[in-house]
């Protein structure tokens, strides 16, 4: 397949997608290329057993002209081909294997053998193929990114191996088998799409999606099918890019659900798939095709602007995606950039949506936020460009009493954040916090989130007791351990470094340490003798920080 083919990824489809196990970071959930290499070293080890030959799975293509389009198993093809340019690298360092022989696989003369998405291909002939390029500086897309992870990872792992392990994997692919199905049909790709198990990771509902839309285009358009699947793909090509800028941030089935409220302009809706294969079998389905595309279209466009140009040009839009529980937010965040909403409006919708949202995420209540404003959501619309009823309603809720709308209210935001609060809201409060100390002094801009070299939180009191006998954080008891150790006065924002640094150590040692951050010189000034750092200092904190949440969210 590899050796007589010129095979590329259509740019309508969606880039490399596949997890690699990140360097240094020991986790139990196995990844994409790490199962890849694990089922390839197993077959190593069995294959004198049984004698059998690896099965590479399915590939579904269409030809055109003397290239095949790869429609189903791109990912495993990439990956392939990026296994074996790091394996007959390592081959050829070792002096055991000619790279000429690794011509018909990866290379014919000037030819690569197979190309992945336009937008990535110079990078991935470059850093994969050629090994022209040495970096990874300024790579823009997340699946160039997962390709030099994903060649980086095979480099490391095919290092300590010996001769005869790197001939006999290479032996293995080599000499692997798998299926394959070409048409010169696209409805007939499609429908086999559509309808077949993948290996691997499974097609997302944004793909399935896809191919629905191009298939009932197929079948319905008659004469003027082809226009429209070209329409469709251009779109789609569009959202694959921008999948790439945004997928670290949210995932394309989510954004698929947000259109989809959007698109039926109500917050209701759970169930995009469903409702939009419903809306296929009507007689106006080209109609809705062609206007969702088109909404799908704006949407991936819309987000992509808003997490990586808006975040960098607005404190409140930085502020908001750092905060990270933003789904309610999302719907409104694609209907202001639709409604070509002023930056200064947008910025008051997005701090007025974080407050909302840290509240949400501090009380865990069951109450759903989307049904006490879905009215407000209705009525933001190209008419009625006004966001003061959002706000209204969004300030309604931090104050009512009613107990449809009081799961936010004040009140329970005071009793939540007497009891542990979670990491990720802590830190984000402690970062609002830092700002807001920063703002007593004139002229201060506020520090973005990522200005802070890789922010953590630290317990003042750590959680575990130190061993030292007058260590100043009092009597570890039960009820210490339940009610102060997680507690929101007894979490300081630090740098990784700094958090390492200090550890479980006595809190005069700590004391020393606390000079960077406007907050830790606050500790310092709590406790200018740096004696006692126990559950009266951790509850006067509290104080501070719960008054500080209360007044400005």
């Amino acid at each position: 397949m590899l050796a007589g083919n010129e095979i590329k990824v259509p740019d309508y489809q969606r880039a490399y997608s596949w997890d690699t196990p990140q360097p240094g970071v020991k986790s139990r959930k196995r990844t994409h290329t790490d199962v890849f290499l694990k089922d390839l070293e197993e077959h190593y080890n069995t294959a004198s057993e049984s004698q059998t030959t690896y099965y590479l799975g399915h590939f579904l293509f269409e030809k055109n002209g003397d290239t095949f389009y790869i429609i189903d198993g791109q990912q495993r093809l990439t990956t392939v081909t990026i296994f074996l340019s790091a394996l007959f690298e390592r081959l050829d360092e070792i002096k055991c294997f000619s790279t000429e022989n690794s011509e018909d696989y990866i290379l014919r003369k000037d030819t690569i053998c197979f190309s992945t998405v336009q937008y990535d291909n110079i990078f991935f002939k470059d850093y994969v193929i050629h090994k022209s390029r040495l970096d990874t500086d300024g790579l823009e897309t997340e699946s160039a990114r997962r390709i030099a992870q994903a060649f980086d990872y095979f480099r490391s792992e095919l290092k300590d191996k010996s001769k005869e392990q790197l001939i006999g994997l290479l032996r293995i692919v080599s000499e692997a088998t798998c299926t394959t199905h070409t048409v010169a049909n696209e409805t007939e790709a499609i429908q086999m799409f559509i309808f077949q198990n993948n290996r691997g990771k499974r097609p997302s509902n944004l793909e399935v999606i896809k191919a629905q839309f191009m298939y009932a285009v197929r079948l319905r358009a008659n004469g003027d099918s082809d226009a429209k699947i070209q329409n469709i793909r251009q779109r789609f090509e569009d959202i694959y890019k921008a999948i790439s800028h945004i997928e670290g941030y949210i995932s394309e089935d989510d954004v698929l659900l947000y259109t989809f409220r959007v698109y039926v302009n109500s917050l209701w809706e759970d169930n995009p798939v469903g409702k939009v294969m419903a809306e296929l079998k009507k007689d106006s389905a080209l109609i809705f095709v062609e206007n969702f595309t088109l909404a799908l279209h704006q949407s991936f466009g819309r987000l992509k602007n808003f997490f990586s140009v808006e975040e960098k040009r607005s404190i409140a839009a930085h502020s908001l995606i750092t905060l990270g529980n933003y789904a309610t937010a999302i719907p409104f965040v694609i209907k202001a950039g639709l409604f070509n909403l002023a930056q200064d409006k947008k910025d008051q919708l997005y701090k007025s949506l974080e407050d909302l949202a840290l509240r949400h995420s501090i009380i865990g209540t069951r109450g759903k936020i989307t049904r006490r404003i879905n009215d407000e959501f209705q009525g933001f619309s190209n008419e009625h460009i006004d966001i003061t009823p959002i706000l209204d309603q969004i300030e309604r809720l931090k104050v009512s009493k009613e107990y449809w709308l009081s799961h936010w209210n004040n009140t329970a935001l005071e009793n939540a954040l007497k009891g542990n609060v979670h990491i990720p809201a802590a830190r984000f409060i402690l970062w609002k916090y830092e700002n807001h100390l920063i703002s007593q002094g004139k002229g201060y801009a506020p520090k973005r989130f990522d200005d802070i070299q890789k922010p953590e939180l630290e317990h003042i009191a750590p959680k575990t007791e130190p061993k030292e006998p007058r260590h100043g954080y009092g009597r570890y008891t039960e009820r210490f351990k339940n009610e102060y150790l997680n507690n929101l006065g007894n979490y300081l924002l630090v740098s990784k470094s700094h958090n390492c640094q200090v550890g479980n150590v006595p809190f005069s040692k700590k004391h020393e340490t606390y000079v960077h951050l406007r907050q830790q010189q606050e500790i310092r000034d709590m406790v200018p003798d740096a004696k006692r750092w126990s559950k009266n200092e951790i509850g006067q904190r509290q104080k501070k920080l719960s008054d500080f949440v209360l007044q400005n969210f």
